[in-house]
């Protein structure tokens, strides 16, 4: 029987022609709004086609100056010349005048600094005019403002490409696309971005007991999880998931999947175990092993089914099916929902994570167990927890059919193989889902 280690391995050597083969696919564009654009991989290297930002401008509201006027010292009184609002082009700033000068504002021609309207007196502005508005008919002597002290050449002042040189790698390829950077790309300008391909996951859900949620629940029936709880799982890991449901009939498992068109993995839940009926295993096994006849045949299956030394999960398949000529990768979950939801998170998500650029989840470190546990010695046994108030943590039983427990656990606890008792206050090693 083989360890949940070993059995992670040839997942790991199972997808990485999948992963490598989509990350070489042509990109998908995305305009920079999209909100789907946050959290995607970038396919190609961006470069900045102007520089950041791409004018000299105005880190404050206040006056620009030439600090050559202040070669007498201070204190000084300048003429106030035109304005220069956000948005407008840039005008020029005469000798011996002090130009209103906005932030994001192009420094006026001629001025090398700013200073900040609180240090100017009087410390706001008067009437200001634009280059195109008309004098003011009641217009007196010119309007002046005093400046106390002499300013730095470049004092307030963005200076051209500070942010970032025209010709400059905005951002790599392989980048993950957060907020952050999609606000560099936008302040660039590029209107579009090339991002790497998910991966296309077929995700079936199998069994004659499960119904779509929101559908009437007949006698001997109950709702299927499973689908549900995978597709959220596989996009939040950043693929993309196509989900189906089917009875336990092999040649129906075998219909959908030949009618489900491209995809990059198979991931199918149930039917698996070692009992009658197990719809994956007669579907991709050499002969049809349910005892209802049906098709016959296979999909050219290279799926091999195994038992694996965990609990829960302990049923996996992993291999490969024949679809149209192509050799699809294939993952067999168990159907019990924690069963499932485990194998996905120890086995598959973090090799999507590591392909979509998130972060990795789940570090392991360890914890004080609050209380007595027992354990499979043979097996390793993953069960879900929670933190008590003194840090240390409580584990729920570890049945694979309590999805409640699931849904309300804080950690994964790791008991491994050759443990068969844990005492309160031993150390025990966790995995939070909130890191």
């Amino acid at each position: 029987m083989r360890t949940h280690t070993e059995h992670a391995e040839i997942v790991a050597a199972l997808l990485a022609p999948v992963l490598r083969a989509a990350a070489l696919r042509e990109p998908e564009w995305l305009p920079i709004d999209d909100a789907a654009l946050s959290g995607r991989v970038l396919a190609r290297e961006l470069r900045a086609e102007i520089p950041l930002p791409p004018f000299d401008n105005s880190q404050m509201d206040g006056y620009a100056v030439r600090t050559a006027d202040f070669a007498g010292g201070a204190p000084r009184t300048l003429v106030v010349g035109l304005a220069a609002p956000a948005g407008d082009a840039p005008i020029a700033c005469a000798p011996g005048t002090a130009c209103p000068v906005m932030t994001g504002a192009p420094i006026p021609v001629g001025a090398d600094a700013v200073i900040p309207i609180e240090q100017a007196k009087p410390p706001r502005f008067g009437r200001l005019r634009r280059p195109n508005d008309p004098a003011p008919p009641d217009a007196q002597a010119a309007e002046t403002v005093t400046f106390a002290s002499a300013p730095q050449p470049g004092a307030f002042v963005r200076e051209q490409g500070s942010d970032h040189a025209a010709g400059a790698p905005l951002l790599l390829a392989g980048a993950r696309l957060r907020p952050a950077s999609i606000g560099l790309l936008a302040s660039a300008g590029v209107a579009t971005v090339p991002v790497r391909r998910r991966v296309r996951i077929l995700l079936v859900s199998t069994g004659d007991e499960v119904t779509a949620p929101g559908e009437p629940l007949a006698p001997g029936r109950i709702y299927d999880a499973n689908a549900p709880l995978l597709a959220a799982a596989l996009r939040d890991a950043g693929a993309d998931v196509t989900a189906r449901r089917v009875a336990d009939r092999p040649e129906a498992l075998r219909a959908c999947i030949a009618a489900a068109g491209e995809h990059d993995l198979l991931v199918t839940s149930g039917g698996i175990s070692a009992g009658a009926f197990e719809v994956v295993r007669d579907a991709f096994d050499a002969g049809d092993r349910s005892g209802r006849g049906g098709s016959g045949g296979t999909l050219g299956s290279g799926v091999e089914f195994t038992a694996i030394a965990m609990q829960p999960g302990g049923p996996q398949g992993a291999g490969t099916v024949d679809i149209d000529g192509v050799r699809m990768p294939t993952l067999c979950f168990p159907g019990n929902p924690v069963s499932s939801a485990l194998s996905a998170e120890l086995f598959l998500l973090p090799l999507l994570r590591e392909h979509a650029g998130l972060p990795a989840r789940g570090a392991r470190t360890t914890a004080r167990l609050a209380h007595d546990t027992v354990s499979p010695e043979h097996k390793h046994q993953v069960r879900r927890g929670r933190f008590l108030a003194d840090g240390s943590v409580a584990l729920s039983p570890p049945s694979s059919h309590l999805l409640a427990d699931l849904a309300s656990a804080e950690l994964l606890a790791h008991i491994p193989i050759g443990v068969a008792h844990l005492a309160a206050g031993s150390p025990i090693e966790i995995q939070r889902f909130d890191v």
